[in-house]
């Protein structure tokens, strides 16, 4: 590496420390299907699907809690982060109409469909089901949990309280006549996006919002 190389990227790292931001919490990347408008010009009803959390636990911490406990803490998660996306999509102008989470997830319910086995169903499935034109959905990756009950319940359980700044978020719309991708964000986390799961999909959004090809 020559000198004015190494000079930059030591200049990033010194950036990167002084302002408390890992270099990781950067990434950020944002799909729009470049055939969008034919792919998705006939869809009127979007429904949003609880999302898949995961919660990543030093051992330490695993000792204290059952893997059914941490099951539990991650589907709520799930639903909490479904509950958020709809309580913020409610407040733009979207050129598609939204599904409630309430109707979304007693129709799941009613056909067997849980949070942990919406892996077993197609897009083009759930919105045979849903009775809706395309799907919402998302993942989170984190090292505590982002719900306010679940942090508290685990610092109570494990001794330690406080939102997550490590981790992955992925949001994603897929069209249930052709199964495509449609548009997808996805966002390493740190401090700087919030500290609870409505303030963590407030930032990520309004970070993507400009180029959601939904929003009016």
């Amino acid at each position: 590496m020559n000198p004015k190389s190494f000079l930059a990227c030591c200049s990033i790292l010194m950036v990167s420390l002084v302002l408390g931001t890992p270099l990781m919490a950067q990434t950020k990347a944002i799909y729009t299907n470049p055939d969008f408008e034919s792919i998705a010009g006939h869809e009127r009803i979007l429904a949003i699907i609880p999302f898949d959390a995961s919660i990543h636990l030093r051992p330490r911490e695993m000792k204290n809690i059952t893997p059914d406990q941490l099951k539990e803490m991650q589907l709520k998660e799930g639903k909490d982060l479904q509950s958020a996306l709809e309580s913020y999509f409610l407040k733009k102008r979207l050129n598609v109409s939204l599904q409630s989470t309430e109707q979304t997830n007693a129709i799941l319910i009613k056909n067997h469909i849980y949070p942990d086995s919406l892996d077993a169903y197609t897009t083009s499935d759930l919105c045979r089901i849903l009775n809706v034109d395309g799907i919402i959905s998302g993942s989170l990756t984190s090292d505590k949990p982002m719900s306010e009950g679940a942090s508290i319940a685990l610092g109570a359980l494990v001794g330690f309280y406080g939102a997550t700044n490590s981790g992955n978020c992925t949001i994603s719309v897929n069209d249930g006549k052709t199964g495509a991708l449609v548009w997808k964000y996805e966002k390493a986390l740190s401090r700087g996006l919030g500290s609870n799961i409505n303030s963590l999909i407030n930032t990520i959004m309004r970070k993507a919002s400009r180029k959601f090809p939904y929003e009016e």
